[in-house]
């Protein structure tokens, strides 16, 4: 395995040196960098011309400025990176740290929704062929695959931006939108579940009813202004969580894991008002600290009463602990919504331009109002990403698994009489996952490229910026520093991808 990835970083350099040489000569030829100092009419033209030659070592030949900057490129294995400057003699590292690290934040968090959401759905489709649910998730996948990325941008900015922040001024809901609201989660709710007409339309009745009364009352109190959740909902949460770990495990009717189960929710009720004092302005140190109490507390649970499986009952009380813990850190999150309206600019919270953050020195230290002031700025661009890398995901994974689903040995399985949950989660998931690894290590490099115009049309100064503005002025610095990135995180997560073989399919490993 060491001698394959080996193999692979050697390769993939000799690739990655090919492709930076290419894209430098292409860069270089694609104007005139002195351009907009030969039509100036400043009296020191001349000087200027001459600045920007040393800047751009515009005096060499091609190559050797190229096998420059390789050089300097070349010095980032030993973490001293030099990429020079650009044609204003700024420093090229100094714009890439920066604008990586906005451009990373925004891609990191696509993937890593799009990769929970995609596979999701596309394992329901799977195990749904031929339902409703199956043919609306293929509709909206097809749709979100084929929208163009700046159509979806500019509709994003009007209506979850511009439009949503004129309702906060005076936010209501008229009976219709509740009764759409419903109507979505109802029949969303019983396609999923799934079973005959009669069993769908009572779940749908059901549920329909429910999210009607749910969103009414919230309408009733000014929730959308001052939400929370409520140990009411973070109970009920906690046991969709238990009952989720359960069928994904060893179903609901292994008696005592679930009581394990309800022991751990049980001692998270106790612990929501033991640790309100700690999480009122609390640090991440602290939030990370709470999480792995709740992962030990629920590890132990599952150990001691998981009888002789101890190992499924400990992954089951740990998830199920990290889960109502998520729900009291987003109950605390909610409930400091109003104060982050107080202090947006003129109670407009979303962005539209950028990351408009508002100034630390009003934000009071608050630790949940500036996950807020952090976060708001990524929501419409990162939602972009990932509506369009879903649509993806959610085919592959569904195409995989009805090729998985098909095998001998699936036959096999159900033959021996073990349940489709067995079936599904042990034997046919896993192995459906191994050609999805592919699909992440390219979809990371492709939405890297993606995000430049997604940064464009919201203003966000990332990869995308310094890229467009590198080729607007023949300037091959920033050009070269994207690729940099973009190359090496290609490079990177087919390492990764390659590492993930091996632990879903043993027999890559020899």
């Amino acid at each position: 395995m060491l001698q394959f990835i080996l193999r692979r970083i050697a390769i993939s350099a000799v690739i990655l040196v090919l492709g930076s040489a290419l894209m430098y000569f292409a860069t270089i030829n694609s104007g005139d960098p002195l351009q907009d100092l030969r039509e100036t009419r400043a009296e020191n033209r001349e000087q200027l011309i001459e600045a920007r030659i040393r800047n751009m070592n515009l005096d060499m030949p091609w190559w050797q400025r190229y096998l420059t900057w390789l050089t300097g490129a070349g010095k980032c294995l030993v973490l001293q990176c030099d990429l020079g400057t650009t044609r204003d003699g700024a420093n090229v590292n100094s714009l890439l740290l920066g604008a990586a690290g906005a451009s990373l934040r925004l891609v990191a968090l696509s993937v890593a929704l799009a990769i929970i959401i995609g596979i999701t759905l596309g394992v329901l489709s799977a195990i749904r062929q031929y339902s409703g649910f199956d043919y609306s998730i293929t509709f909206l996948a097809f749709l979100f695959f084929s929208l163009p990325v700046f159509w979806a941008a500019v509709l994003l900015k009007d209506f979850g931006a511009i439009r949503f922040n004129n309702w906060m001024a005076d936010p209501q809901l008229t009976t219709v939108a509740m009764g759409v609201i419903a109507i979505v989660f109802g029949l969303l709710i019983a396609s999923v579940l799934g079973g005959d007409i009669r069993r769908q339309a009572l779940t749908f009745l059901v549920t329909a009813g429910v999210v009607f009364g749910a969103v009414f009352w919230f309408d009733r109190i000014g929730w959308w202004r001052q939400p929370a959740l409520g140990l009411p909902l973070i109970i009920v949460g906690g046991l969709a969580a238990l009952a989720f770990f359960l069928v994904l495990t060893v179903g609901l009717q292994h008696r005592r894991i679930l009581y394990a189960g309800l022991g751990t929710l049980a001692v998270g009720v106790v612990s929501y008002f033991l640790v309100q004092p700690l999480i009122q302005d609390p640090s991440w140190g602290l939030v990370l600290l709470l999480a792995l109490v709740a992962a030990v507390v629920g590890a132990a649970i599952g150990w001691f009463f998981g009888g002789f499986e101890k190992k499924t009952s400990m992954v089951v009380n740990i998830g199920t602990a990290l889960a109502f813990g998520f729900l009291v850190f987003m109950d605390q999150l909610l409930r400091n919504w109003a104060g982050f309206l107080d202090v947006a600019p003129q109670g407009r919270p979303i962005g539209t331009i950028g990351d408009a953050r508002i100034p630390s020195e009003r934000l009071e230290g608050n630790f949940w109002i500036e996950i807020y002031n952090w976060g708001v700025q990524l929501i419409l661009p990162t939602i972009v990403l990932t509506l369009i890398s879903i649509a993806g995901y959610s085919r592959y994974t569904r195409a995989s698994m009805l090729e998985t689903i098909n095998q001998d040995y699936i036959r096999t399985a159900r033959s021996k009489g073990l349940s489709d949950r067995v079936v599904y989660t042990k034997h046919a998931l896993r192995n459906a996952l191994i050609p999805i690894t592919t699909i992440v290590a390219f979809d990371f490099a492709a939405l890297l490229g993606g995000a430049v115009i997604t940064e464009t049309i919201f203003g966000w100064k990332g990869l995308g910026a310094i890229f467009r503005d590198g080729l607007n002025t023949v300037d091959p610095g920033p050009v070269m520093a994207y690729y940099l990135v973009a190359g090496g995180a290609a490079v990177l997560m087919n390492m990764l991808a390659d590492i993930a073989y091996a632990f879903l399919d043993p027999r890559i490993r020899r």
